[in-house]
C-alpha cells in the first residue's frame, strides 16, 4: 500500500485543492448543522446536504472520501483522473463491489486546516460510516483526543521533535512549520503506511527506517526531514534525547489487548506510566513533553499521588491537568461501543462483567484522563509536580499556555520568597473581579457578602477566591511602580496592620496567581490573545 498510495496523494491534494475539498470548504457547502453532523457520524443527514448547492465535484468527494459511498470507476476517473485512480487501486484501497462495476474508497481522507493550512489526513475508516468492525489494527483517524492534543502542543520553534505512537500522523502537522527535525515511531507497519500518505501531501521529505520514500527533492520551509521508524514505545529512539516529546499512546484503562491503537495489553494505567517515565529520559535539557494519559481513581489513595508517583525526584516540572472522570461502568460501555461492541449483546454482556470485575479487584473507583506536560529542568533540582483538575477550563490554544507556565515556573524556580517580595508585577490585562452578594437571611433585607473572585477572562479560565485586602495590594501592582513588598507595607500603614503578618501571606497568594497567569512579573515577556505584552 505505501509506495503507490503515496505516489497517488499529490495528485489527490490537487484536485481536492481545486474542489475546495478542505475543512472551510466542506463546512460551506454541508452548512453548520450537516457539517456537525459528520463530526457525530450521522452519514445520512450529510449525504442529503450534498444534494442541490455548492460545488458538484467537492459535493462528489464528500460522498466518496467521507461517507465512502460506491461510485462507478469511470465516474471517479473523470473526478481524480486515470492514472490517480489507478494508483488508488494498485494500492489496494479501492474495493470494488461484485457484478455493479462500482468501486469503493477503503481509507478514510479527513481534509483538517492545521498551523494555517490545509492538510489532508489518512486513516482507516471511522466505524460510524463504516459497515466493518475495526481490525485489530486499525489506525484511527481525526479524532476528539488527537485534536486535543494537537491544541495542547506548542508550536515554538525547536531543533528536534519525537512524535512517539504516531498513528495517522496528524500530530506530525503541528510540527513542520516549527522543527528542523522530526522523528516519528509507530509499532505497525499500517500506522506508517498512513502517516507516510498523510505527510506525502505536505512536500515534506521523508525517509523510513533510513530509506527515502518521498519524491519531494526540498521543502518549502520549516522541517528538512521526518523519519519513521518502526518498533515498540522508545526502543526506535534508543539513546536519542529531543526538545520536544509528542505522545498519544493507548491509553486505555482495559483488561487487555484488543486494538493496537488504544490497548496496550499492560496492566491498568501502565502504559501511560511508562510513556511519562519514559520520555523524561529522551528529553534534552530544558526540552518538553507533551501526553495524554489515563490515571485510575482509587480509594487507597488520590489520582494526583498516583501520577506524581511517575515522575522522577529530580530533574522535572510537570503541570497534569485532569480533563475529564468516567465511572467504571460508562468508561467500559464507552470503549465497547468504540470496538463496535453493543453492550447489550452478549458479548457485549460477558465483556462488561470481565472488565467491571477487573476494576473490582483493583479497588478502581474511576478513571482519569487529561494532559501531561513535562520539562526537563536541572537534574540536581527537586521535582515540581502541579495536578489540578482542569474540567471546567479552555483548552483551546492549551499548547500556548503551556509554554507561558514553564516560563513562569521557571521564574518562580529561582527566586525566594523574599525576592519574589521584591520584585514588581502587574495583574494581566483582562482579568475580572467577581463580587457574589447574596439576600440577608438574618436581616431579612439588603445583602452581604458571599464570594470575591479573580479570574481569567481569556485561556483557561483560571479563577482564585480572595479577600478586600488581596484585592487592594493587586491593585496597586504596576510593572514600573512599587515591588510588591512596598505595596503591601504602603497598604498596611493605611490601614494600621502588621507589616510582618501580611507580607508572607500577600507573597504566598501572589505565588498562586503568578502559576495560574493572573499575576506577571514584570521582568518576563508573555503574550495573550490580544497580544498584550508585559514590559521587559
Amino acid at each position: 500500500m505505501p509506495d503507490a498510495l503515496s505516489a497517488a496523494v499529490p495528485h489527490l491534494v490537487r484536485v481536492f485543492g481545486e474542489h475546495g475539498f478542505t475543512e472551510s470548504g466542506i463546512s460551506a457547502q454541508l452548512g453548520a448543522a450537516a457539517a456537525a453532523a459528520l463530526l457525530r457520524g450521522e452519514s445520512a443527514a450529510v449525504l442529503r446536504a450534498t444534494d442541490g448547492s455548492g460545488d458538484p465535484g467537492r459535493a462528489e468527494l464528500i460522498r466518496v472520501f467521507l461517507l465512502r459511498q460506491p461510485t462507478g470507476r469511470r465516474e471517479l476517473a473523470e473526478l481524480l483522473g486515470t492514472r490517480t485512480v489507478g494508483l488508488l487501486d494498485d494500492a489496494g484501497v479501492l474495493e470494488h463491489e461484485p457484478g455493479s462495476g462500482k468501486v469503493r474508497i477503503s481509507v478514510d481522507i479527513r481534509p483538517r486546516t492545521i498551523d494555517g493550512a490545509d492538510r489532508w489526513v489518512f486513516a482507516d475508516p471511522d466505524p460510524a460510516v463504516s459497515d466493518r468492525s475495526p481490525d485489530p489494527d486499525h489506525v484511527p483517524g481525526v479524532g476528539a483526543a488527537s485534536l486535543s492534543l494537537l491544541q495542547a502542543t506548542p508550536t515554538t520553534p525547536v531543533d528536534s521533535v519525537l512524535d512517539l505512537g504516531t498513528g495517522c500522523g496528524i500530530q506530525l502537522l503541528g510540527q513542520l512549520s516549527c522543527a528542523e527535525r522530526i522523528t516519528a515511531t509507530d509499532i505497525h507497519d499500517r500506522a506508517l503506511d498512513f502517516a507516510e500518505a498523510t505527510l506525502a501531501g505536505t512536500g515534506i521529505p521523508v525517509t523510513r527506517e533510513g530509506r527515502r520514500v518521498s519524491r519531494t527533492e526540498s521543502s518549502s520551509g520549516g522541517v528538512a526531514m521526518v523519519d519513521l521508524r518502526r518498533g515498540s514505545w522508545f526502543e526506535p529512539v534508543s539513546g536519542m534525547r529531543f526538545d520536544r516529546i509528542i505522545a498519544n499512546p493507548p491509553f486505555v484503562v482495559s483488561p487487555g489487548g484488543g486494538f493496537v491503537y488504544r490497548d496496550s495489553g499492560l496492566d491498568l494505567d501502565a502504559a501511560s506510566q511508562l510513556v511519562v517515565s519514559g520520555a523524561v529520559e529522551h528529553l534534552k535539557p530544558g526540552g518538553t513533553a507533551h501526553l495524554l494519559a489515563s490515571w485510575v481513581h482509587t480509594a487507597a489513595s488520590s489520582w494526583t499521588q498516583r501520577v506524581a508517583s511517575w515522575i522522577p525526584d529530580t530533574g522535572v516540572a510537570a503541570w497534569i491537568l485532569q480533563r475529564d472522570v468516567a465511572d467504571p461502568e460508562l468508561y467500559v460501555c464507552t470503549w465497547l461501543r468504540d470496538g463496535s461492541v453493543d453492550p447489550r449483546s452478549p458479548e457485549g454482556a460477558r465483556s462488561t462483567i470481565e472488565w467491571l470485575d477487573h476494576f473490582a479487584d483493583n479497588d478502581v473507583t474511576g478513571i482519569g484522563f487529561g494532559f501531561v506536560a513535562l520539562q526537563r529542568i536541572d537534574d540536581d533540582l527537586p521535582s515540581e509536580v502541579t495536578a489540578e483538575d482542569f474540567r471546567m477550563n479552555d483548552t483551546s490554544d492549551l499548547g500556548t499556555e503551556v509554554t507561558e507556565f514553564f516560563t513562569r515556573s521557571a521564574w518562580l524556580r529561582g527566586r525566594t520568597a523574599d525576592e519574589v517580595a521584591d520584585s514588581r508585577f502587574l495583574v494581566r490585562p483582562g482579568v475580572a473581579v467577581e463580587d457574589v452578594r447574596t439576600t440577608d437571611d438574618e436581616a431579612c433585607r439588603g445583602f452581604r457578602p458571599a464570594a470575591l473572585r479573580i479570574s481569567r477572562t481569556e485561556g483557561p479560565r483560571f479563577t482564585h477566591d480572595i479577600d478586600e485586602h488581596l484585592l487592594a495590594i493587586l491593585s496597586g501592582l504596576h510593572p514600573e511602580g512599587l515591588s510588591l513588598a512596598e505595596t503591601v507595607e504602603l497598604y498596611c500603614a493605611a490601614r494600621g496592620l502588621d507589616f510582618s503578618l501580611v507580607l508572607p501571606e500577600a507573597t504566598a497568594a501572589v505565588v498562586d496567581l503568578i502559576r495560574h497567569g493572573i499575576v506577571l512579573p514584570a521582568d518576563i515577556t508573555v503574550s495573550d490573545d490580544e497580544a498584550h505584552e508585559v514590559p521587559r
